[in-house]
């Protein structure tokens, strides 16, 4: 008697989760089409400045040479910079992409759960390695003039890579179940209110662009906040209705995607 009702309530499931790759195939072209703008955008200043480039194996030295022996601002400089930001501003949509999705309810395939902790896996690996030019392992710097030195912006950069490796860690562990306790929410938290918090102080030394820099970074960091606040209540809050749960969660996705936009759109 039921006719072609339940085929017709399966397909129409199925079509749900359908409109919800295509919504996520469809930015993350249209992100990888502004990631790639970006770039192009801030690689011609280096086509229209310098004609003549250093030979490939003075590696980072030669960029101190080049623009009179500052990196902070200099056409290298800006060009790294603002490639990690968007680096991680990529990831970082990702997996906001993926929570959105987790928090709307939509029938996405379970391993989407696992989007958050490879992307901070990804984003701290990344960070340890390259967050700084002259910062080991790729620089002059030692491990101990790297992690123990007197440089800000070396120092929370690194911790930012550390920060975002634990979580993606102990996010790992509580979304295969292997890990229970809100305890383990405690990296994650960390990431979100440590990292905000620092970016109400981090500058970029001595950058002819360190206004702009800083306002971009308030801004990152109010909404870093919004974001740690909303993954706290979701963590540790218990008695919530469904419905309001489900506010909670959006919200935090949300947060999340805002701060990738932002620093996908980063620049000096």
């Amino acid at each position: 008697m039921d006719g072609p009702f339940p085929y017709v309530r399966s397909l129409s499931r199925r079509f749900d989760g359908m409109k919800w790759w295509a919504v996520l195939l469809s930015v993350l072209l249209l992100t990888v089409c502004l990631f790639s703008v970006g770039v192009n955008v801030s690689a011609q200043p280096s086509l229209e400045h310098h004609t003549v480039s250093a030979p490939a194996d003075q590696g980072h030295d030669s960029h101190r040479v080049q623009d009179g022996g500052k990196w902070e601002g200099s056409t290298q400089g800006v060009a790294y910079s603002e490639f990690n930001h968007r680096f991680a501003g990529l990831f970082v949509l990702l997996f906001g992409l993926a929570e959105l999705g987790h928090a709307l309810r939509y029938q996405v395939p379970i391993w989407t759960r696992l989007v958050l902790p490879t992307a901070l896996g990804v984003i701290g690996t990344y960070l340890l390695i390259w967050s700084d030019h002259e910062a080991w392992p790729i620089g002059s710097l030692t491990f101990e003039q790297t992690f123990f030195g007197k440089d800000p912006e070396i120092l929370q950069h690194k911790f930012y890579g550390v920060f975002s490796s634990a979580a993606a860690v102990s996010e790992t562990l509580r979304r295969i179940s292997w890990a229970r306790h809100p305890w383990w929410a405690i990296p994650l938290l960390l990431l979100g209110f440590g990292g905000a918090l620092l970016l109400f102080f981090h500058t970029h030394g001595d950058h002819p662009a360190n206004p702009r820099i800083m306002v971009h970074h308030l801004v990152l960091g109010i909404f870093g906040f919004g974001a740690a606040v909303s993954s706290a209540m979701v963590a540790w809050v218990s008695g919530f209705s469904e419905q309001r749960m489900k506010r909670w969660e959006t919200t935090w996705a949300g947060f999340v995607i805002v701060i990738g936009i932002q620093l996908i759109l980063y620049f000096e």
